[in-house]
């Protein structure tokens, strides 16, 4: 099989490494033809270009690998490999996100596959076991910790009492977080995997505006003394729920007690948990992004189409959900210095206290989505919630 590699950057070198250097008998049946670089610079081997014509337009190209990152010309050169009967692998949850349903039915149509699962959780085999449990059960709930720089964060500031933009600081040196972390710390990066995660989970097409997000950068150090003395670690968890024809999908932070495994999970490492109706739970724990795990993770998705020897497999999103946020709900902690929090949202207020010279509230029994727009209003105040898990 001949591949050509779009995009050089970490996780590009990764699977040039693993194809290369791998001892197994896969790789004798693997060959890397072209890789696309953005600068003329970069072209230190003679299979690099800067014109990805160069592999698109190669007839002897059996697959492509996308791992430049971004929604365009990803989608682009993703649409055109398909749609000239080239089996595309990536670990671009930007544009899986955006097109899973446009990709997967192109590829069916084309007689090619369509793999993604370094796109959710790095190296874990996170896409591929949601599948395989869903062959004959019926999925009805996923979360976990998606994020490796957000847990990175929060796990530092519990363990090390760091505070937050010292801790993001030191994740950006680290090469964890972004110099812009936006993606990273609002959800935006954790919401992306949601919606491809659920939306194969659930078998249905998921709008990106139907996923109530609230990330961490709100969060201090007073907020992670409070925890610690509850005996509660925060985690900023991803969760998609169905019950019959409704469904609710949520990113926020949330509250687990300190015997429970998410609590445990370290550093920038993963975890995601599948609920189904005969399996029960089931939990996948492992790193979730960096140069070799992701890198693993795609090289596994073109074995597996090797493997294959194109007996394709149609995934359909056609189920017609309802959302319904009552289906994630509970008790929420808030700490917001501002009277009239106090006021606008008496209602949902249980209880009031005092903490380090923050006040602090905690709710009744609330769905995510009322919690969402309670705060909105209040989020240049530095307002933080988290969910209590029951």
């Amino acid at each position: 099989m001949k591949i050509g590699l779009l995009g050089f950057g970490t996780v590009g070198s990764g699977v040039y490494e693993i194809v290369k250097s791998s001892p197994t008998c896969f790789f004798n049946d693997i060959e890397i033809k072209k890789i696309l670089v953005k600068d003329e610079k970069d072209k230190v081997m003679d299979i690099i270009t800067t014109d990805a014509e160069e592999i698109l337009n190669d007839e002897d190209i059996d697959l492509v690998v996308e791992v430049m990152g971004g929604i365009h010309p990803a989608y682009e050169y993703i649409m055109k490999s398909l749609k000239s009967k080239k089996s595309v692998v990536t670990a671009n949850k930007a544009v899986v996100a955006a097109y899973l349903k446009e990709f997967t039915k192109t590829a069916y149509e084309n007689g090619v596959s369509f793999e993604y699962e370094a796109s959710v959780c790095g190296g874990i085999p996170w896409i591929k076991s949601l599948e395989k449990a869903k062959r004959i059960d019926e999925i009805n709930e996923v979360y976990g910790i998606f994020n490796g720089t957000s847990n990175f964060i929060l796990d530092n500031m519990a363990k090390k009492g760091y505070e937050f933009q010292e801790i993001l600081k030191m994740a950006q040196e680290k090469g964890y977080a972004e110099s812009d972390p936006s993606a990273d710390i609002d959800g935006i990066d954790i919401m992306r995997k949601l919606l491809i995660t659920s939306s194969l989970a659930f078998e249905c097409e998921i709008p990106e505006k139907e996923i109530d997000v609230f990330g961490i950068r709100n969060i201090q150090k007073g907020d992670i003394e409070y925890f610690n003395s509850i005996d509660c670690t925060v985690k900023l968890i991803a969760k998609g729920k169905k019950s019959e024809n409704r469904y609710c999908a949520s990113v926020e932070p949330v509250l687990f007690k300190n015997d429970r495994i998410e609590a445990a999970v370290p550093q920038n490492f993963n975890i995601g948990t599948i609920c189904g109706k005969t399996i029960g739970e089931l939990k996948f724990y492992g790193q979730g992004a960096g140069k070799l795990p992701t890198g693993n993770a795609i090289v596994q998705d073109i074995i597996d189409i090797m493997e294959a020897k194109g007996n394709l497999i149609e995934r359909k999103f056609e189920k017609n959900l309802i959302k319904d946020s009552s289906l994630i709900s509970g008790k929420y902690y808030i700490r917001i210095n501002d009277k009239e929090f106090e006021k606008d949202n008496s209602n949902i207020i249980e209880k009031k206290l005092e903490y380090s010279g923050n006040t602090i509230y905690i709710t009744k029994e609330i769905d995510c989505r009322t919690m969402k727009q309670a705060a909105e209003k209040y989020l240049k105040k530095d307002i933080f919630y988290a969910r209590f898990e029951n």
